[in-house]
């Protein structure tokens, strides 16, 4: 049994005429859950359509301007720079706007900077560097918008600088040509949850859409398609940075997922062909979901920036042939295989930290490593708040270069707090859940920690007692959830952020049989009765608790519902989230 505590969706009784009253009640109850109240909001969440919920590029106030100048530079062969960022998110966004800028006969060149060298967002070196070769624009993806100083800089070098981001709005915006950015005060875009992908993907649709910049495709490429096309690079982004798959981005993803499975990229299908996922024109050999991203996909990009370099990601994508698709491939798997096991050494290490400094006993977590490569202190930061549950950060020490990372929990604002104190930070930036920071050197890690633990004193009451909470949707007869009701709860797919996988309690099951599988006995199946069915319920994580779910034992279990598909088998399947010993009990 967990450490958490429940929180009950289905309080209110949802009225017969709601939404559509011919689905089933439970459905309805989802929909309300999710402040889906009237027959058109309910058609359009369970039925996403690409004409009704992509909204037009020119939304963006500074779009046309954008297209105008991009047109211009790609007619007089103007060097352009696509500056991307080194996670997924970054370098999707890059590799959408490089592949239409090639498409259209632009003179342009990617940049991926080196995480460690180069560190977050645009570098005033890099700028008089790219100077140097020529550009006179720069697009950013996934970065800029906290780049005031450096946007400067270009300006008097004679550069445009086209920012595309989606980060938290500094108090002081740079000084760019144009600026792409859902959430900019006064921006008329009516979408806030677009990811860095999702409005590089905003500006390629501009450029097909342009009347006079549609005149520069060539003659062999369709516009529309083209741009459909480019879906499965939103997809991959949006899920790898975890932006809500409400509104617009649900429908980005939800059609994004199927261009993945018939996806023209050589790297990408070799990515998943590692995965024994075949992906042929006719559709691939798994359906691609929002998982097979975030658990296949989105690691190996990631994987290339946080090991090596995130120019290799970048260039998988863009892989002219097979055989570079298929050797880059290869190269991200190797990459993530050694992220892996440098990662739970560096876990290892940092849970001994925390134990022998005592330094769980703050309001926030800080804890830091010499040698802790800059690539994994995010990664660090995500195991480390599971595990404790309260705001982390974790920071590595290379040399003179001290890069840390933060994971927060829903109850703190992490980046609005760190912006009241700007002076710790050589630079810094990120989402309220997430962040990333550079400290001047390593004696600046004290100060820093003791402002953190203010802050989340301050501003979260009792943030210590602060325990994991698990929203259940609704309360159902585990014997009651059959095919016909998972046919229409496919229809709530794509899950996410903003829109999770439905959560049911059923209550006084009687566990008749137990047995460990996976490596080293980490997961459980049981065999659990009610109202006289048997189901089989997998508890994935759960098998430290193998003696305490034995045969005879009755346990409310909280669970998803989904279905498991293997050698061409399908059948139902229950994925145990928490459970609570029953009083029958007693």
């Amino acid at each position: 049994m967990k450490n958490t505590q429940w929180s009950f969706l289905d309080e209110t009784d949802v009225p017969e005429t709601h939404a559509l009253p011919n689905l089933h009640p439970i459905v309805r109850q989802l929909l309300w859950n999710r402040g889906i109240r009237t027959e058109d909001q309910a058609r359009a969440f369970l039925e996403p359509s690409y004409e009704r919920d992509i909204h037009s590029p020119f939304l963006f106030r500074d779009m046309q301007r954008a297209v105008d100048r991009l047109r211009i530079a790609i007619q007089n062969k103007e060097l352009i720079i696509v500056h991307g960022d080194y996670d997924a998110d970054g370098i999707s966004a890059a590799a959408i706007l490089t592949h239409a800028l090639r498409t259209l006969g632009a003179h342009v060149d990617g940049f991926i900077p080196h995480r460690e060298l180069d560190g977050y967002g645009v570098k005033i070196s890099t700028i008089t560097t790219l100077a140097d070769r020529g550009a006179r624009i720069l697009i950013t993806c996934d970065c800029g918008i906290s780049n005031a100083p450096e946007i400067a800089h270009a300006n008097t070098l004679g550069i445009d600088v086209i920012i595309t981001d989606h980060h938290t709005i500094p108090a002081e915006l740079p000084a760019a040509f144009a600026i792409l950015h859902p959430k900019v005060v006064g921006e008329t875009y009516p979408d806030q949850t677009l990811s860095g992908g999702g409005v590089a993907f905003k500006l390629m649709q501009g450029l097909m859409q342009d009347p006079e910049t549609r005149k520069l495709v060539p003659a062999n490429v369709n516009p529309d398609h083209f741009q459909k096309w480019q879906l499965d690079l939103v997809a991959i982004s949006s899920v790898a940075d975890m932006v809500p798959l409400v509104g617009e981005t649900r429908a980005l993803v939800y059609f994004g997922c199927k261009v993945l499975g018939k996806t023209k990229r050589h790297g990408l299908r070799a990515l998943l062909r590692r995965d024994k996922i075949t992906i042929t024109d006719s559709g691939p050999s798994t359906p691609i979901t929002p998982q097979t991203i975030g658990f296949k996909i989105a690691p190996r990009i990631n994987a290339a920036g946080r090991m090596d370099h995130g120019k290799y990601a970048f260039e998988m994508l863009l892989a002219a042939t097979e055989s570079d698709g298929q050797r880059l491939a290869d190269q991200l798997f190797e990459n993530n295989a050694d992220r892996q096991k440098l990662t739970e050494s560096i876990v290892k290490e940092a849970h001994e930290k925390i134990k022998q400094g005592e330094l769980d006993k703050h309001a926030s977590l800080v804890v830091s490593g010499v040698g802790w490569p800059a690539g994994l202190v995010g990664l660090i930061a995500s195991r480390l708040k599971e595990k404790f549950y309260k705001p982390t950060f974790v920071i590595g020490i290379n040399d003179d270069r001290v890069v840390g990372s933060g994971r927060s929990i829903a109850e703190w604002n992490m980046i609005a707090a760190m912006q009241t104190r700007p002076d710790l930070f050589t630079k810094f930036g990120g989402h309220p859940q997430a962040c990333g920071f550079s400290l001047s050197d390593a004696a600046a890690i004290e100060p820093f920690a003791a402002a953190m633990h203010a802050l989340a004193e301050a501003q979260v009451e009792k943030i210590k007692e602060l325990i994991p909470t698990i929203a259940i949707d609704a309360r159902v007869a585990i014997e009651s959830l059959d095919w016909d009701l998972l046919e229409q709860l496919e229809k709530f797919e794509p899950f996410g952020v903003g829109n999770p996988e439905p959560v049911f309690l059923s209550e006084n099951l009687s566990i008749v049989g137990s047995e460990h599988i996976g490596a080293e006995g980490k997961h459980l199946r049981l065999k659990v009765t009610s109202a006289g069915q048997v189901k089989k319920v997998m508890g994935f994580g759960l098998g430290e608790h193998f003696d305490d779910l034995a045969p005879g034992r009755i346990i409310h279990g909280v669970y998803n519902f989904s279905k498991n598909e293997w050698n061409g088998i399908k059948e139902l399947q229950f994925k145990l989230q928490d459970f609570r010993f029953s009083d029958l009990e007693k």
